[in-house]
């Protein structure tokens, strides 16, 4: 299963952020293509602790379920997300360029991180490892990356 764990892996997804622009459009879902950026950098920040997120208390914590979320399906269009993570105008979101950069900082923080070290829960999956976050980020990271076609 691919992770941000994985130098390719991770290297693959930046190139795919590189060939977005400020006038692509999103297939699904109201996010601009720089609000997706930022979401998706703040999700990376969520697993570092950089961004702290308040609980959701979902049924996905219960195991069976939440293995399968993480690791068979694929996530579903317009899925809802902690209200933290929704980068909308008033958050000063700014262009495709600047908020890859944030994004690329994401990334630099979230693997320079211990993996084997205990990680903090998810708002909605509750306690990951390590390698779980890697698998899950880029598992999320894809899933907008196919909402703008990149």
């Amino acid at each position: 299963m691919r992770s941000l764990w994985n130098p390719d892996d991770c290297a693959a997804l930046q190139r795919r952020f590189a060939t977005l622009t400020d006038d692509h459009r999103a297939r699904w879902g109201r996010m601009t293509c720089a609000q997706m950026i930022r979401h998706v950098a703040w999700g990376i920040q969520m697993a570092t602790g950089e961004r702290p997120i308040a609980d959701m208390r979902t049924p996905l914590r219960f195991f069976p379920l939440k293995q399968l979320v993480l690791h068979v399906l694929p996530f579903p269009r317009s899925a809802p997300t902690a209200h933290a993570l929704k980068a909308d105008a008033a958050s000063d979101v700014r262009s495709v360029a600047e908020e890859r950069a944030g994004l690329d900082a994401a990334l630099a923080s979230f693997r320079a991180m211990n993996r084997q070290a205990p990680w903090g829960p998810h708002p909605a999956f509750g306690t990951m490892t390590g390698t779980s976050w890697g698998r899950m980020l880029h598992k999320h990271a894809d899933h907008h990356l196919r909402q703008f076609g990149a």
